[in-house]
């Protein structure tokens, strides 16, 4: 155990972030098919990333089975709709979780920015370059599989982490959203997690057979971020509403997290991007 903790606090230590002056990074997180533990990831790599100092941000945009207040235990009281009608300003809808992350809410008129008057258009724009300010990171919890709500966000930002399982039919979900992806966002940066595995060749083996078929058809390659081990612990963090980083901190499904959250401080972002561009081009997308 306490290898563990050391290897967890080097870590922290070594990928440690100062604050950022650039528009936020944006990374949506999705999945081909459901319960994939798309949202478990995407709160505790956003844990991950705000214990080594980066000011991180979780977007609830899956509004069909949003289930980021249930990983963390708290409940939004408000949502983006509330900033968009004028009734909060988007420091009243933030909800402040574990290590300073900010959580906020999503709602259905995120995804009719094409129809929204112009004038509340520009108050979404200045409330969201708040956002940019704000933060260094914010990780979008997107809902499952191809649908129009799903596709205006992926097809608008730069990073995509797309998560499987060794499942056949989530392997083959998973290459037709990457098909999706590569056809109508060819820039964005798309990384694969395995989850559900259980060991590193067997993860390493999945990415291996996605991409013999998308080199092969598509003519593009998937950068493999990591994997998620089969481990009892995910799923009683789960039924204590707590990350598994704080309930379970010397868990292998921990340590694999705080690796992937490494990973992604090391790599370049891309040049450009903000949350003001990403909700830009959801309005350009959609007014075709």
């Amino acid at each position: 155990m306490y290898d563990q903790a050391e290897t967890l606090r080097q870590l922290s230590a070594q990928t440690r972030v100062p604050p950022q002056s650039s528009p936020a990074r944006v990374i949506a997180v999705t999945s081909g098919k459901g319960g994939v533990g798309k949202t478990n990831l995407t709160v505790n790599v956003g844990l991950a990333l705000a214990r080594m100092g980066v000011r991180t941000g979780v977007l609830d945009a899956d509004l069909g089975m949003g289930n980021v207040d249930i990983v963390l235990g708290i409940v939004p009281q408000f949502n983006l709709s509330h900033v968009i009608y004028g009734q909060k300003r988007m420091k009243d809808i933030i909800v402040e979780g574990p290590e300073s992350m900010k959580v906020l809410a999503g709602c259905s008129g995120m995804y009719e920015l094409a129809n929204m008057s112009q004038w509340r258009l520009q108050r979404l724009t200045k409330a969201l370059g708040e956002l940019d300010d704000q933060l260094d990171v914010l990780l979008i919890d997107t809902g499952a599989g191809i649908s129009r709500n799903v596709l205006s966000f992926l097809l608008s930002v730069q990073e995509v982490i797309v998560i499987t399982t060794n499942e056949p039919t989530s392997i083959t979900d998973t290459y037709g959203l990457i098909k999706v992806l590569n056809q109508s966002n060819p820039n964005c940066k798309v990384s694969l997690v395995v989850n559900m595995v259980r060991n590193q060749r067997e993860a390493e083996g999945v990415c291996r057979r996605l991409n013999l078929v998308v080199e092969k058809f598509l003519h593009t390659q998937l950068d493999y971020l990591g994997y998620l081990p089969f481990d009892d612990a995910v799923a009683r963090s789960v039924q204590q509403q707590k990350p598994i980083l704080q309930a379970y901190p010397y868990s292998p499904a921990a340590k694999a997290i705080a690796q992937m959250a490494a990973a992604i401080c090391e790599r370049p972002r891309p040049i450009g991007g903000g949350i003001r561009e990403l909700f830009a081009r959801m309005v350009q997308l959609f007014s075709r």
